[in-house]
């Protein structure tokens, strides 16, 4: 059986391989181009849990795949976080000047090099995606994948639906469909990536797969608003209880603070239970349950 201690070491060397064939992509000889990839590598590099590129690297290894193939597909993923984050702090979105304590990348290079920044970051995300050495089906459905994913009906959906939400109060039902769009989406499709790089094509397994980082992905959120409202600065490395501070609806305006961790945990059971059945889950299992306990 997996121990907590190999999954921490899992964890650091998926994010090591992620940060090389980031740092390789990531690479520009041109003079002309080296602020726009000085920045891109600034936010790209700038640590993190790494979450989506190891569930990508996690699944791609449970379904006997080979590690190059999800690499590709974990700095993808990874490009289109970093790229979802750079914009996120902008002035016009949430308006942060910490990101992992560090400045964010508007407030280091400006704010229209940080919107270059990011949509270089998104579009060469799709580049990255077709460098790995799958079948051409399987090529198309990684970048159906991440696009939807990503877009107007994943991610960027969310995200208006965030704003929206800071004008009008939603309800419990519609902060869960904004937080399976914003959140939820990219972590699903990191997992689903991981299996479309081991060549997977079942859907049963595929659901099993999805509804698995669907549940830690809700689960993550609420964590986070938990951080959020009760959590320390300087562990988490921005500011905390800016939600709050913002009238900002989270699950913490619905529950209090124990029955948002009991929702979480709930979320994650059912997460473990839609893949324990595959043999070399363990990791994931585990994986599900260190993002429930985690403190940053």
């Amino acid at each position: 059986m997996m121990k907590q201690n190999d999954l921490k070491q899992a964890m650091t060397l998926a994010a090591e391989q992620t940060e090389a064939r980031l740092l390789d992509l990531l690479e520009e000889k041109d003079s002309d181009l080296s602020l726009l990839f000085e920045s891109m590598r600034y936010s790209a590099m700038a640590g993190g849990k790494r979450i989506r590129p190891y569930l990508t690297i996690a699944f791609c290894d449970l379904f006997g795949g080979r590690l190059e193939n999800a690499l590709y597909f974990a700095a993808a993923i990874e490009m289109v976080h970093t790229y979802s984050l750079i914009h996120d702090d902008l002035p016009c979105m949430d308006d942060d000047d910490l990101r992992r304590g560090k400045p964010t990348n508007h407030k280091v290079y400006g704010e229209a090099e940080a919107v270059l920044a990011g949509d270089a970051l998104l579009t060469m995300a799709f580049e990255a995606l077709t460098r790995a050495s799958v079948s051409p089906t399987d090529a198309v459905r990684a970048v159906r994948c991440l696009s939807e994913a990503a877009g107007a009906r994943g991610m960027v959906g969310g995200q208006m639906m965030d704003i929206r939400a800071e004008k009008i109060s939603p309800d419990r039902e519609t902060l869960m469909r904004l937080h399976k769009r914003k959140t939820g989406a990219l972590i699903t499709a990191a997992a689903e990536l991981g299996c479309i790089a081991a060549g997977v094509t079942d859907e049963e397994t595929l659901d099993a797969c999805r509804q698995y980082a669907g549940g830690i992905g809700l689960a993550f959120q609420i964590i986070d608003d938990i951080l959020d409202r009760y959590g320390d600065t300087a562990t988490l490395g921005k500011q905390t209880g800016q939600d709050e501070k913002d009238g900002k609806t989270t699950f913490l305006t619905f529950a209090d603070k124990n029955e948002a961790y009991s929702e979480a945990e709930l979320l994650t059971d059912e997460a473990k239970a839609a893949i324990e059945v595959f043999d070399g889950s363990e990791n994931l299992l585990l994986f599900a349950d260190m993002l429930l306990h985690r403190t940053h």
